[in-house]
């Protein structure tokens, strides 16, 4: 008897793999952000930073005029330089969560479930984006009392939302590789704390590129932040534009969260081994 024929998929038998995959993804990071509303202290104490860094190194600069910034005041410059850092500093330590719970033995239960790999980490990285909004709901605050001309156009804002988002997301996972390899509460927090200023000073945040000497300009144009960063400043400000281009920011910031989505996925269950 002739074996029978794999039915070829059709294109909606494909939609609802791709809907199915779409609401394991937004299940994952659903049940991620819950946890918020048990310790909302936690976004509270994440604001304090940004705050001090547009409150007193934003103003000092701004009176020193010392970097030269083109067309836009120092604080305009530097506010989604700061909301850039803010986002990077909450999703780099993202990845002691996922040690937590394999601590706990949760992470064993999300790894056993029929969830694809790829929708545990992107679920993870959508929750790790929308933790980030708070960030910019401060930043945006700060910014109106201190004067900077900030666009408050429902596109502008909503281009804002998402660039935060995406970046919340590369930084996020990037942190989830970092948590697999060490594998220890103590070693991640060391490497966490490594890497945030590297990155950080190693982009455009707080100066422009043309201040760098040509070997750190290398390292900023290959630093997904800077990209963030570039997106930021031409959507947020009013009189600011990319340096790069939108459609290369947007291009490099999906980029390199699809490579660092591959690796996580490959490494994400070893984690408990």
């Amino acid at each position: 008897m002739p074996p029978e024929r794999a039915e070829p998929r059709t294109g909606w038998s494909s939609a609802v793999h791709v809907v199915d995959f779409l609401r394991q993804i937004e299940a994952v990071a659903e049940a991620d952000v819950r946890k918020l509303r048990h310790d909302p202290f936690e976004l509270v104490t994440r604001m304090v930073q940004p705050m001090l860094w547009l409150l007193i190194f934003g103003e000092v600069f701004a009176q020193s005029h010392a970097i030269p910034t083109g067309s836009l005041g120092y604080l305009e410059f530097i506010a989604p330089g700061i909301l850039a850092q803010s986002v990077l500093f909450v999703a780099i330590f993202y990845g002691v969560s996922v040690i937590w719970e394999r601590d706990l033995g949760i992470l064993h239960k999300y790894l056993v479930s029929p969830v694809p790999r790829a929708g545990l980490v992107l679920g993870r990285a959508l929750s790790s984006g929308v933790r980030g909004l708070s960030q910019a709901f401060v930043i945006y605050v700060l910014a109106l009392l201190l004067g900077v001309r900030v666009r408050l156009g429902i596109d502008a804002v909503a281009l804002v939302i998402v660039t935060v988002m995406l970046g919340s997301a590369i930084f996020s996972t990037f942190s989830l590789i970092a948590a697999c390899l060490v594998k220890t509460r103590e070693r991640f927090m060391g490497i966490g704390q490594v890497l945030t200023m590297p990155l950080f000073f190693a982009s455009n945040a707080i100066y422009p590129l043309s201040m760098m000497p040509a070997w750190l300009r290398f390292v900023a144009t290959i630093n997904p932040l800077s990209y963030q960063v570039d997106a930021l400043r031409a959507l947020m400000i009013q009189g600011g534009s990319s340096a790069f281009g939108l459609g290369v920011d947007y291009a490099v910031q999906l980029l390199a969260l699809a490579v660092l989505t591959a690796i996580a996925t490959r490494l994400y269950p070893t984690i408990i081994n």
